[in-house]
């Protein structure tokens, strides 16, 4: 086996859209030639290529089968670093939202509000799913700075989100 980039490892095309039953089946097959009990005779040294595989394969999926893995290896492929860690700049509005969104989490978690709460988790369910339709057209039409923006846009949505079943939890 060769060096590939995810897609090729699995035989699919490099596209946001992605066949899930295929990546599902690639995945399966990888795993099925790389399997420790087919090397249980075999060297040590063929050991550890059939285990970097595996390792390899198991990456590729969790990466490929994850919307926003996949859009941010589609914009790395394409050559944009998403700056993850020194480009927090977002739009306007964005930032905007992102202000009324923390207070009311912090009213909500103030008063114990799991009303208030389902509205929150409601809104950022919609927002996540608009932000993944819009990275999809981005992506499909080779615009992966925009791309990328949109990415750092749901890789926010997808950490609050987090904060917000956090605070579910809290209130149990």
């Amino acid at each position: 086996m060769t060096m590939q980039n995810h897609f090729d490892l699995f035989h699919l095309p490099p596209t946001f859209a992605i066949d899930t039953v295929a990546l599902d089946r690639a995945y399966h097959d990888v795993q099925n030639q790389v399997h420790p009990d087919k090397f249980s005779t075999a060297s040590d040294a063929e050991k550890r290529v059939a285990m970097q595989w595996a390792t390899r394969a198991n990456e590729a999926y969790q990466t490929l089968k994850n919307p926003l893995g996949r859009a941010s290896y589609l914009c790395e492929l394409n050559g944009i670093d998403l700056q993850i860690e020194s480009n927090t700049s977002m739009p306007r509005d964005f930032l905007m939202q992102q202000m009324e969104w923390r207070e009311a989490l912090d009213d909500a978690r103030t008063s114990r509000d799991e009303k208030a709460l389902d509205a929150l988790e409601a809104a950022l369910r919609d927002t996540r799913r608009d932000t993944v339709a819009q990275i999809a057209a981005l992506l499909d039409a080779d615009n992966f700075t925009d791309a990328a923006l949109a990415v750092r846009k749901l890789m926010f949505v997808e950490k609050f989100g987090e904060e917000v079943a956090d605070t579910f939890d809290l209130l149990a």
